[in-house]
């Protein structure tokens, strides 16, 4: 298939999925037979190093459909990162991303990719009834305040996984050469013209979740350090607001020490004190740590994701 004959590119990143692959290649393949585009897609599956079986089923998936790509990393990189890899070797005119686990419904493809041919440059999803534990969707909702006030996102946008943009975007997003990729962020940095349709969330077809509280907090450590130098001017204005405090703290003591000489001097609040002080000077000395670590690593070439093998070069084939 050439560029110009793939309407639709799917980037899938994979996970520990392989017992779901085959549903989900043939559900996608039932759709695009719906949608009149069954020689106009591609179906990119983007193993991250899962410790199962996964990329023997991608090539074997890619042996029996023409439009499935496999593409195997060498080692974890996380989600977003192996996103990255597949958007980087995307050939359809639009590309949607979803998840592995047929908790995205595929028939919604047909709707999102309507939304692009209106004119809108990418599409998100809006789960009407989600199927994810309660601690994931609480921090979820953190996880939408967050990006609200560090990457100006619009009010109402819900930055869902299952999502889906023009081609050009996606030119402009695998710009993005560093080692911590956060594809919401980068989309919001390339444009605003974004709509959302609502999807019924379904729920997971095999095995559980592979977010735990500690990925998702890697997820929003990359949103607020990546993307945002807000947590630095917070660390800046908490510090004059300390000081500030300091200050009147200060001229308190002097004040009552002199109405009253035996006015006794507090244990408890003065540790207390040094004690909050220094946990904030903690906290902003970590958060900077944070920003340069970031910065040393790209400085240093970390790379971003590395392919260790593709379906297409195993059977012969040069395309890209």
């Amino acid at each position: 298939m050439t560029d110009t004959a793939c309407k639709l590119s799917i980037v899938v990143p994979v996970y520990r999925s392989a017992l779901i692959l085959p549903k989900l290649a043939a559900h996608v393949l039932a759709r695009m037979e719906e949608e009149g585009l069954v020689d106009r897609f591609e179906l990119i599956l983007v193993n991250d190093a899962s410790p199962d079986n996964s990329w023997q089923v991608i090539r074997s998936l890619a042996e029996q459909y023409p439009f499935v790509r496999g593409i195997n990393l060498r080692r974890n990189t996380g989600q977003h990162n192996a996103v990255m890899a597949g958007l980087n070797n995307v050939r359809g005119e639009f590309v949607v991303m979803m998840d592995d686990d047929l908790q995205h419904p595929p028939h919604a493809l047909g709707d999102m990719l309507r939304a692009l041919e209106s004119g809108y440059d990418v599409c998100y999803t809006r789960y009407v009834n989600r199927q994810h534990a309660l601690w994931k969707q609480w921090g979820s909702r953190f996880n939408d305040r967050v990006a609200t006030l560090l990457l100006d996102k619009p009010k109402g946008l819900y930055l869902s996984s299952f999502k889906a943009m023009r081609r050009e975007i996606a030119r402009e997003v695998i710009k993005y050469d560093g080692p911590y990729a956060y594809v919401d962020g980068l989309i919001l940095d390339v444009t605003r013209s974004i709509t959302v349709i609502d999807i019924e969330h379904q729920a997971r077809d095999e095995g559980d979740s592979n977010y735990t509280f500690r990925s998702l907090f890697s997820l929003w450590m990359k949103m607020a350090t990546s993307f945002s130098i807000t947590p630095l001017r917070l660390a800046t204005y908490l510090g004059f607001a300390l000081a500030a405090l300091s200050l009147m703290m200060i001229v308190f003591i002097v004040i009552q020490k002199m109405l009253h000489p035996e006015f006794p001097r507090g244990w408890a609040s003065l540790i207390a004190t040094i004690l909050f002080i220094g946990g904030v000077q903690t906290l902003c000395i970590g958060m900077i740590g944070e920003y340069l670590g970031r910065a040393y690593l790209k400085l240093n070439g970390k790379p971003q994701f590395v392919i260790g093998a593709t379906t297409w070069q195993a059977d012969g084939r040069t395309e890209p």
